[in-house]
């Protein structure tokens, strides 16, 4: 299942590379170091690479809490991880029998998915937040 996910989400990050590179590529900065005849290596690793890190890393940070949840449905549904290795997926499909007489076995897992999910994007926003360079904080 992870296989299976990591091969489906990597096409976003690449997506956000792509673009940023296209961006920078076009700033003074890369366009000196051409004119001062750096090779395209060394304008890659040297002048693009380090100003794109910043996007790199939140679009990754959010994809694990896509990929958190894809988990959870994918096992809810059945076809992910197999019972009886544990999964939040897994508990949610297995508590549904017993949601009138003990609906903790379904809130807790819920919870444990929302917070989870919850925090990956908070650390990619605060990731983003830090990284910028173009935002103003006080």
């Amino acid at each position: 299942i992870v296989m299976l996910i990591a091969m489906t989400s990597w096409m976003e990050v690449a997506r956000v590379v792509e673009a940023q590179m296209r961006s920078l590529r076009t700033r003074d900065f890369a366009v000196a170091a051409v004119s001062m005849g750096s090779s395209n290596a060394r304008i890659m690793f040297r002048e693009l690479l380090p100003n794109a890190v910043a996007p790199i890393v939140v679009a990754a940070t959010l994809n694990v809490a896509h990929a958190i949840l894809a988990e959870s449905y994918i096992s809810f549904l059945g076809y992910g991880i197999q019972p009886p290795t544990p999964s939040w997926g897994n508990m949610l499909e297995g508590a549904q029998s017993y949601l009138t007489s003990a609906p903790w076995l379904a809130i807790l897992p819920g919870a444990a998915i929302t917070l989870a999910v919850t925090s990956f994007n908070f650390v990619g926003d605060g990731l983003r937040d830090a990284l910028d360079p173009r935002l103003d904080l006080p």
